[in-house]
């Protein structure tokens, strides 16, 4: 938007590269970020980014370190999301045939690796199924549901499924559990459970989630269900690196909860234990320190991108 002419301009650039001027904080802005610098002692530039994202001085410090103490939300307050964890946990108690349904993008992979990873926790092999973009296109099909249901008691629909009424009805003699954050329609399909924050009944509380997360959410209330049983589930927080690059892959907005999968996501990622994760950062020449943060590369660590590329 091309600025005011009675606002001087910015670092003097009356002009930029597109033809416009280029306008610097207002003096509102100047003040709350002065104000926001004197009562949390934080450096100037920070606190002029925290002012125009309005956060105040009370809430800085949660904001720049914000924890899953703080705003993980009850998984219990999704909708199905009794009768979703409620049927998980049956299907593992009797060792039931599970497969994933998964979308074929970095949210629906990491929502499948999620499952994947706390069922072999548990002793437990779930059945992959992804469908090929070109040839069956985006979530559950007629053909593959009906597939699966023949070879599994449950299918868990990731990242997809809300609006997948008839593949739903296709899978018979199979209970199907939905956990997906797409825009649902005014009615859902005949699964056990369709739990997504995007549902029309749902207030949109957690509208920002992505379906890793919801799929973390369930496993937080599965986890819960085995501690009341005297079990206890697998590790969820080294899940969170998962749910931190589904998160930032399906450009999720980086507010409420979903700040903190992603600080303490990038915290796990760092460890490296995770042998896909890191193998991307080896071949992108990424290093993270423990918290996360990037640190400089030696001189020569951009050579497994070189042999890479080079084959």
């Amino acid at each position: 938007m091309n600025a005011p002419l009675d606002k001087p301009a910015f670092l003097n650039v009356t002009a930029s590269a597109t033809g416009r001027r280029w306008v610097g904080p207002t003096v509102e802005q100047d003040r709350l970020t002065e104000a926001l610098a004197q009562n949390t002692g934080l450096p100037a530039p920070l606190c002029g980014v925290l002012a125009r994202r309005g956060v105040t001085a009370a809430e800085a410090a949660a904001f720049l370190s914000p924890t899953l103490r703080d705003l993980l939300p009850d998984p219990r307050g999704l909708r199905d999301m009794d009768a979703a964890a409620a049927r998980f946990i049956t299907a593992l108690q009797r060792q039931e045939r599970i497969a994933i349904f998964a979308d074929y993008d970095v949210d629906g992979g990491s929502s499948a690796a999620l499952l994947i990873c706390w069922l072999r926790d548990m002793g437990l092999t779930a059945t992959l199924y992804v469908p090929d973009r070109i040839d069956e296109g985006y979530g559950p099909n007629d053909a593959a549901m009906t597939m699966l249901a023949r070879d599994h008691d449950l299918i868990v629909c990731v990242d997809c499924g809300t609006l997948s009424h008839g593949p739903i009805a296709a899978a018979e003699g199979a209970d199907v559990i939905v956990l997906d954050h797409h825009l649902g329609g005014e009615t859902l399909p005949d699964a056990v459970a369709v739990v997504n924050p995007n549902r029309q009944d749902e207030s949109g509380d957690l509208a920002h989630l992505c379906a890793a997360a919801v799929v973390f959410l369930m496993l937080v209330e599965a986890n819960r269900r085995l501690r009341e049983a005297g079990q206890i589930g697998p590790d969820l927080m080294d899940m969170l690196d998962l749910v931190a690059l589904a998160t930032v892959a399906d450009v999720a907005p980086l507010v409420g909860v979903n700040r903190a999968f992603v600080r303490q996501g990038l915290a796990v990622m760092a460890r490296r234990n995770r042998i896909g994760l890191r193998a991307l950062a080896d071949v992108a020449g990424l290093d993270l320190d423990r918290r996360g943060a990037r640190r400089p590369r030696a001189r020569g660590s951009g050579d497994c991108c070189r042999r890479w590329r080079s084959g």
